[in-house]
């Protein structure tokens, strides 16, 4: 097959889309950003230990003392505190500090002031992209019992959780169906993009009709998943994802 000359002359895609500077630029900035999602998402809830350093170094694939300038860095941002003595370790505080720091060019955490529109449209396109994908393809996987108890009890944790507690039991279940396709790939796409979601959510009010609805459309969610109904389930999470976008553009313009 012959390439085409208007495609020789233009290039049907530029070297611009991939040459270009990655997310992260070193291994600190990664593994500060891996643990600030383990945190803010909800995986060790409040008050709860980190793993021990060596292992969460291997867990990381990193050096004990990259592992250790991170968690400095997340101590002094106010993220986890240091105990000592023998029930000591790194505690996540409670609560949780709001708001998504962001690693500077110093190597320090620090509050973004706001959010550019062109990242909350592409924040948004991604989202849908990504979840709903991901959804479609849980609800055509075999489930084991296990598996399948773990969705029912993320959806009672996301109904029973109180206001202030919602968006990390939320965050949570999402986590949850994407880890179920089995794309080891998949899971911090989607950890990415809901923190990005939860930086924007964090700037509007959390109203308890929403939170009512938001807690039907999960059940609509998860039982199609639980019945092998792919479409239904895609529905259902883009009808989910339609309405966080549609009060996102309302309070975010």
């Amino acid at each position: 097959m012959t390439d085409s000359p208007d495609a020789a002359q233009h290039g049907l895609l530029s070297a611009e889309l991939l040459l270009r500077p990655g997310k992260t630029a070193n291994a600190f900035e990664e593994t500060v950003q891996r643990l600030l999602q383990t945190i803010r998402l909800g995986l060790i809830a409040p008050g709860e230990k980190l793993p021990a350093e060596r292992e969460l170094a291997t867990m990381l694939a990193v050096s004990r003392d990259t592992l250790r300038d991170a968690i400095a860095s997340l101590t002094e941002a106010g993220y986890v505190v240091p105990r000592r003595g023998r029930y000591g370790g790194t505690f996540v505080v409670d609560p949780v500090p709001r708001g998504t720091p962001v690693v500077d060019a110093n190597g320090e955490l620090r509050e973004r002031r706001s959010v550019p529109a062109s990242e909350i449209e592409d924040t948004l396109v991604l989202r849908n992209i990504l979840e709903v994908g991901a959804v479609r393809q849980a609800a055509l996987c075999e489930l084991s019992g296990v598996d399948r108890e773990r969705l029912w009890q993320a959806l009672d944790d996301c109904s029973a959780a109180a206001p202030e507690e919602y968006r990390r039991h939320d965050s949570r279940l999402h986590l949850l169906i994407a880890e179920l396709v089995g794309s080891p790939s998949l899971v911090p796409l989607v950890a990415d993009v809901r923190m990005r979601v939860n930086e924007l959510l964090d700037d509007i009010p959390l109203l308890a009709p929403n939170i009512v609805h938001s807690n039907a459309q999960h059940e609509a969610i998860v039982k199609a998943i639980l019945r092998g109904h792919p479409d239904a389930a895609a529905e259902a999470m883009a009808e989910h994802i339609a309405g966080s976008e549609a009060l996102l553009r309302g309070f975010l313009g």
